[in-house]
């Protein structure tokens, strides 16, 4: 697994896609994610979330990704890249602590990496050191809250 390392020397490893997304955030042209491969109600509600993101977040446009999926959306550079549909967090236990903000629970093992959880699919969000993460998850609580529901 590939390791992040912060100006205080501390190593945080992060997943294969967030290392791709934070590599390819400068070098031009479309955003190389994997898309994830949601089935059922999960990939439903990620589509109807596609729809709901704003155009922009914190004033950094979307940009293009390939290959084009309703289950990512990348905005500016640096990147914040989001994935509806992903599976749950491997490193998340039944005693993890999570963040509420706004009606969305969140868990985060690593410094930049988010996972919403507690709903009908997982929504991935990789943000970069650059941006203040808390005002994006306040900026997205609202239509992911809109779009995918808590599991019945």
């Amino acid at each position: 697994m590939t390791t992040l390392r912060t100006a205080g020397r501390r190593r945080f490893p992060i997943t294969p896609f967030a290392a791709a997304v934070l590599l390819l955030a400068g070098c031009g042209g479309p955003v190389q994610v994997a898309p994830p491969v949601p089935e059922g109600a999960a990939a439903a509600a990620c589509a109807a979330l596609h729809d709901r993101l704003p155009r922009t977040l914190l004033g950094q446009a979307r940009v293009e990704t390939s290959p084009p999926s309703p289950y990512v959306t990348v905005w500016g550079s640096p990147t914040i890249a989001l994935r509806c549909g992903v599976p749950r967090p491997a490193a998340m236990r039944p005693t993890d602590h999570v963040s509420e903000i706004d009606g969305v629970s969140w868990f985060s093992d690593r410094p930049t990496l988010y996972t919403a959880i507690g709903r009908v699919a997982y929504v991935e969000l990789t943000v970069s050191t650059t941006y203040p993460a808390g005002e994006i998850l306040v900026d997205l609580a609202g239509p992911i809250k809109a779009a995918v529901p808590p599991p019945a």
